[in-house]
């Protein structure tokens, strides 16, 4: 199978030496993206960044602007992506809850993914609910990729 190509032509020229079929795709996404934990909304926006890796559903990147960013708490996890770089995650904090590294960010992300910058993702299964114009999110199986499933 033959993926598309990416509407990103910054990202396919940022990884030289990578396979450019294997490389995520990366897309402006206009619909709305709502995540909801512990009785509050903690993101809604119309401007996010999909991503969706080789073989795994998309994660969607919502601006900071769009995000209650005083209910995440910085925690020292951080991981590496040969591909987008250093991630930073985040608790998730609403009154007495909190769901540990419910979210992560790529400060300086490399070459072709600027506009992940300081953009948040969130794990489906460690919020209450995320929804994509409405239509409530499956979370991707297991515990690494972040992944959004819907019909």
């Amino acid at each position: 199978m033959t993926r598309p190509p990416t509407q990103n032509a910054e990202h396919e020229q940022g990884n030289e030496g990578q396979d450019a079929s294997q490389l995520p795709r990366v897309d402006r996404d206009t619909r709305r993206i709502v995540v909801s934990f512990g009785g509050e909304i903690i993101a809604d926006s119309q401007r996010t960044i999909r991503v969706e890796e080789h073989g795994h559903p998309p994660v969607f990147y919502i601006p900071p602007e769009d995000v209650r960013v005083e209910l995440l708490r910085s925690n020292s996890e951080q991981t590496w992506c040969e591909i987008k770089g250093d991630a930073h995650y985040y608790d998730l904090v609403v009154g007495d809850r909190v769901s540990e590294s419910a979210a992560w960010c790529y400060p300086e992300p490399l070459a072709g993914f600027a506009d992940i910058q300081y953009a948040i993702a969130f794990y489906p299964g460690r919020v209450d609910e995320c929804t994509i114009d409405g239509e409530r999110v499956t979370p991707e199986p297991g515990d690494y990729y972040g992944g959004w499933i819907t019909s």
